[in-house]
């Protein structure tokens, strides 16, 4: 907060150089097993708050989480939509506020894409650590978004595949990704040709209807779904969800908002917090499915790292970062 008591605006450019997945992957895995011991005492997080935006095909939602060992209280703003195919609009934007939970003031008002990219990415490394294959060499992205490129950095610094494959709807906008990220990619003409023997799958997509079907995926793969983010949009058919062992963030988000798990009928067999602190086991000799929604803790988490790395980086509590 400056002098004139206005909270620090802290952009988009600065956010990607504050936070640090080296930084985040520990606090994060801290925090979900934290969350899962449902205990109003460490974390209160309450399920998404949505409103349906059905003129344009999207949603506003509002996400606050407290944390209070930590005494990080964070909330964030994120419209998403399904948007139509070659569109050039993001799918997602988002802001995040940092506040002082003693004084209720805001201290700091973040751009959320990159924290809503790189918090996801590294959940979904995290359930990747519990419960894929020992020996993973083959790992696969359906999609090619922001979401794409920060699941690639954060999948290819924290464990050594052999292989990386990707798969886009757009073959040209799998191919841009390739180019653009650090390391060899093989882009795939077809989702099947992605998937087929591939350790670790991805799906990143857009998409409302399946994309990803069971009869595809090797036994003993993990998967993490990120997309389908509304309980009427799927990325996985039911063949997988029947048949994978199914671990979600939050439990009660996943039953609410996730698509994948409420058409198919499949059962949440555990949080990945509750694999974390050792009350649920990882599977890793099943196929496995990592069903994430997104936490206003990952926010928190991401939102308190940036602020605190910006600080200790000298800034000057008078100026704003655009």
């Amino acid at each position: 907060m400056n002098m004139a008591g206005l909270p620090v605006l802290i952009g988009k450019e600065d956010v990607a150089r504050l936070l640090r997945y080296k930084d985040l992957l520990p606090k994060l895995e801290v925090a979900l097993g934290q969350f899962s011991k449902h205990d109003i005492s460490e974390v209160i997080q309450p399920v998404r708050t949505v409103v349906p935006l059905t003129k344009h095909n999207g949603f506003l939602g509002l996400m606050p989480a407290y944390m209070v060992h930590e005494d990080i209280l964070c909330t964030k703003m994120v419209a998403f939509y399904n948007r139509e195919q070659g569109s050039t609009l993001p799918s997602t934007q988002a802001t995040v506020l940092l506040f002082d939970p003693e004084s209720g003031c805001v201290l700091a008002v973040m751009d959320g894409e990159v924290i809503t990219a790189m918090r996801t990415a590294a959940a979904s490394a995290i359930s990747a650590k519990f419960s894929m294959p020992v020996q993973s060499e083959v790992l696969c992205i359906l999609g090619s978004g922001h979401q794409a490129v920060s699941h690639y950095d954060v999948f290819t610094e924290a464990f050594a595949f052999k292989q990386v494959r990707v798969w886009s709807q757009r073959k040209e906008s799998a191919e841009s990704f390739a180019s653009a990220v650090q390391g060899a990619v093989t882009v795939c003409s077809s989702a099947k040709e992605a998937v087929e023997g591939a350790d670790v799958i991805i799906t990143v997509t857009g998409a409302s209807q399946p994309v990803l079907f069971g009869e595809w995926v090797k036994p003993g793969a993990h998967v993490a779904a990120v997309g389908a983010c509304s309980p009427g949009w799927r990325e996985l058919d039911d063949v997988l969800m029947k048949k994978a062992v199914v671990y979600a963030d939050s439990r009660e988000g996943a039953m609410k908002e996730s698509g994948d798990i409420i058409l198919s009928g499949a059962q949440v067999f555990a949080e990945i917090g509750e694999v974390i602190n050792g009350t649920a086991p990882g599977h890793r000799e099943k196929t496995t499915v990592y069903k994430s929604l997104g936490m206003g803790i990952q926010d928190a988490v991401s939102a308190k790292l940036v602020y605190d790395q910006w600080k200790s980086q000298g800034g000057d509590p008078g100026v704003t970062h655009q």
